[in-house]
């Protein structure tokens, strides 16, 4: 979405250089592999690049205008908006393109589960919105992210769902200043970023501001931050469970219940609708990821019998448990898009019910856990064991207590197989993996996990 010259202006705290120049409106672009005539360009800084030595190249490729905190820069005979800092300039900008929309925003955060939350949330709005919903592409959840969406969304959108991410404490509220969600999705609080954190009473700080603005809070009925914490909301949240086809709801309310994989139920007091669905994404924690999807998707007015349709169809998100099947006959469960503690936990219980001959773990290590580091590895090699796990190949730098866990649980060490490099985990899998075997490769970015699946594939 453009900007208008006044409000951009105002937005940014801009000094304008060349202003008789100026485009009426201005539509952001940051990479010039990209930029189309007419765009304004705007410099970011990050670790390994500076936007502002492509700002000549920028208006060579069309560019009307461009917006720097360096007023030295070369930006030929363009106009040169000059600003405090590139990156508040951007989410200001972005902060304006949201008060010139028209449509719904919600927000989606949590330790784990935002990406594929918000995955399953768009595919069920599009039953009703069509192509009128736009989601955040990938896990585009910081400050740039979230500021490209914004200021991408067009007046043919309906709804923007937005996925927000933190690493330090005030970025979910810097987040909801520019976004001013609607509605706003808590997956969890988990163990992700304690180390950056600080404590968990910080963390659960962070991310309960996602309510800061007075969004509509959608709740995580099992999750016991959002439990304790939800008494200081204004308005009674929305709970969301995944539960027992035979159990019990375990709040009252409003809830957006998945009652095992064939019973959605919905209930607002005395009101009570249900319909019968056909689940087949593996593991509670992704079914839970499905009921926020589902409780959000409710409130913004589509039709019960509208999503049992759309669930059967549902697709999980690059790299969260993707199933692969080698040649060899064994089956590779891919989940090493990121890792804390709660995540790898789930991941290990859905596992446990992968249909295989033996069952192995690749587990890397987690990261970013300060000084609970230790004992959250320890405790994630002791619920390794205690799931139907045959084999576990340990790495990273928490290797050690993860067998250790393992073996206080009980796991004989000589079903541990510690590696040092991707390259060896994959050489054992390729010598020891047999046809009928499930491999799950489970671990933080950080260690490239990926490269293991190369490895078989190739």
């Amino acid at each position: 979405m453009s900007v208008t010259l006044e409000a951009a202006v105002a937005a940014m705290g801009a000094t304008v250089l060349r202003a008789d120049r100026a485009p009426a409106r201005l539509r952001v672009a940051t990479d010039t592999r990209t930029l189309q005539p007419g765009d304004t360009f705007l410099a970011l800084r990050g670790e390994r690049f500076d936007g502002h030595a492509y700002a000549r190249t920028a208006v060579a490729k069309g560019a009307s205008a461009v917006i720097v905190d360096d007023a030295t820069v070369d930006a030929a005979d363009a106009t040169v908006f000059v600003v405090p800092d590139t990156l508040r300039a951007y989410m200001a900008m972005a902060g304006a393109a949201r008060d010139a929309f028209r449509g719904r925003v919600l927000a989606i955060t949590g330790s784990a589960g935002k990406t594929t939350t918000k995955n399953f949330t768009a595919q069920l709005l599009a039953a009703h919105y069509g192509r009128r919903v736009l989601a955040s592409p990938a896990n585009e959840n910081n400050e740039i992210g979230v500021s490209k969406l914004l200021l991408s969304t067009t007046d043919d959108i309906d709804v923007l769902v937005v996925e927000m991410g933190a690493r330090h404490f005030d970025d979910i509220a810097k987040l909801v200043a520019i976004a001013k969600p609607h509605l706003a999705i808590l997956t969890n609080v988990g163990d992700a970023h304690l180390e950056i954190m600080g404590s968990r009473d910080r963390l659960e700080e962070a991310k309960w501001a996602v309510f800061g603005g007075g969004a509509r809070a959608l709740l995580n009925a099992r999750d016991e931050a959002s439990m304790r914490r939800a008494p200081s909301l204004a308005e009674r949240p929305h709970w969301y469970c995944a539960c027992e086809l035979d159990g019990t709801v375990p709040v009252s309310g409003r809830v957006t219940a998945l009652l095992g994989n064939t019973r959605l139920l919905d209930l607002d007091g005395a009101r009570e609708r249900s319909a019968t669905v056909n689940v087949h994404v593996p593991g509670r924690h992704n079914r839970e990821n499905l009921a926020a999807a589902l409780a959000a998707s409710i409130e913004l007015g589509v039709d019960l019998e509208a999503l049992a349709a759309v669930i059967p169809d549902l697709q999980l998100p690059s790299g969260r448990y993707e199933r692969i099947a080698l040649e060899s006959g064994v089956t590779l469960i891919y989940d090493a898009y990121n890792a804390n503690a709660a995540g790898m936990v789930a991941a290990l219980d859905a596992f446990a019910q992968e249909p295989a001959q033996r069952r192995i773990a690749l587990l890397g290590s987690m990261a970013e856990l300060g000084e609970e580091a230790a004992e959250l590895h320890t405790r994630v090699g002791g619920h390794a064991a205690a799931t139907k796990v045959d084999v576990m190949l340990v790495g990273g730098e928490f290797a050690g207590e993860l067998a250790l866990g393992a073996t206080r649980a009980g796991f004989s060490s000589e079903r541990i197989v510690p590696f040092m490099s991707n390259t060896q985990a994959a050489q054992w899998l390729r010598e020891n993996a047999r046809p009928g075997d499930a491999v799950l490769v489970k671990g933080s970015r950080k260690y490239r996990l990926e490269e293991v699946v190369e490895e078989l594939r190739s």
